[in-house]
């Protein structure tokens, strides 16, 4: 298999969630410190640190080494892929920055802290792949991926300073499709790439919690309401007459269902770290699907 700069950065917000959902197993351990436990707090740096620089050097050797370098030079891929590339920008900056704001209060860094420092890594750690992409010959700085990265950030900070939670999450959802066989060294070979690289089979959501903006209400605490983006039919990241295999891309909106699994009550330890591990997975649920070449599609379970 060989990597791409989206498999390397996902690893790095896996490599997270992992950690985080690990240490989550041992509540006196994962006991939020009351005050400043600066111990906690240098190891967190400490690890931040050599993990990003190590992902970075990892992508600038491994990845980089095998294209042409230039001088800094911009570009504009916005109109590729029908910004399904952006969306995965705006949830990986989203949840890494989310992880690392999590991880700062567990240290007992106060709040103004986590959200300067945790909460901006994802900005932090994706603009500095695009500043490699910017000595690249085969790409260059991409504006619409510095500000997909602020976008989920921005998501991010914004509700923890409007109502000190997030009410809004980002999920995400994959179902395999015939387009990755026709183009598998773009769109994949394996599941798992596919997963990553196959921008047909992906979903984006907005997964809305109606509890937590009327606490007192009826509505299940745990029962979402998801409003999902994607888009089908692509094969070139561009609709050029140029290509070589014909494709049809249009784009889809989705309206689902959805479960906020870190508010199911469970006193098991085990599930707590589970759910909070696969809470950015979109449940598969009845979902109707808009699409803007014509059409309206209900889907029994969509994944």
């Amino acid at each position: 298999m060989k990597f791409t700069r989206t498999d390397i950065s996902a690893f790095y917000l896996i490599f997270f969630i992992c950690f985080y959902a690990h240490s989550q197993q041992y509540s006196s351990f994962w006991k939020k410190s009351d005050t400043l436990n600066k111990s906690r707090k240098n190891a967190v740096v400490l690890t931040e640190s050599i993990l990003g620089g190590t992902t970075l050097i990892a992508l600038d050797r491994v990845w980089y080494a095998d294209f042409p370098r230039s001088s800094f030079h911009f570009s504009n891929d916005n109109d590729q892929w029908k910004q399904m590339d952006k969306m995965g920008h705006i949830m990986t900056s989203y949840y890494v920055g989310k992880i690392g704001m999590e991880v700062l209060d567990w240290t007992g860094v106060r709040k103004k802290d986590q959200l300067l420092y945790g909460a901006t890594l994802g900005f932090t750690f994706l603009t500095a792949v695009e500043v490699l992409d910017g000595f690249s010959k085969e790409w260059g700085f991409s504006w619409g991926d510095f500000a997909a990265n602020a976008l989920g950030t921005g998501l991010l900070v914004g509700q923890e300073l409007l109502w000190n939670e997030q009410r809004v999450t980002l999920k995400y959802s994959f179902h395999q499709t015939n387009y990755a066989r026709q183009r598998p060294n773009v769109l994949g070979g394996s599941f798992l790439e596919q997963t990553l690289k196959d921008y047909n089979g992906q979903t984006y959501w907005f997964s809305i919690n109606p509890w937590s903006f009327h606490k007192e209400g009826k509505f299940p605490k745990w029962l979402n309401i998801a409003l999902g983006y994607g888009a089908d039919g692509m094969l070139y990241g561009e609709n050029l007459t140029s290509n070589p295999l014909p494709q049809n891309p249009f784009r889809q909106f989705y309206l689902s269902f959805d479960i906020d699994l870190v508010k199911i009550p469970t006193k098991s330890r085990f599930l707590k770290s589970l759910f909070s591990v696969i809470n950015f997975i979109k449940i598969p649920a009845p979902t109707l699907e808009f699409r803007t070449k014509g059409g309206v599609k209900f889907h029994y379970l969509y994944f």
